[in-house]
């Protein structure tokens, strides 16, 4: 009887992987976080920040209005 109980168990586990897997397989995760922003890179010092937070200037971004001024120059 002990081993029937342990069957069956091994098996439910068996099926609750395989269900997962499957399940993980049909839905791949999403590239792309809601409320996620694209990151970009200043010219001139090369940090990385939120694209709506940096100064574009001749297709090129920049951190500060100071960068912007140095890197034209």
């Amino acid at each position: 009887m002990g081993k029937l109980l342990l069957l069956v168990v091994i098996a439910l586990v068996i099926y609750g992987l395989l269900k997962s897997y499957s399940r993980k397989m049909n839905n791949p995760p999403s590239t792309k976080v809601d409320g996620a922003e694209d990151m970009v890179r200043c010219a001139q010092c090369g940090v990385h920040q939120p694209k709506s937070e940096s100064i574009l200037s001749e297709g090129k971004f920049y951190c500060s209005d100071e960068h912007r001024k140095l890197h034209q120059k």
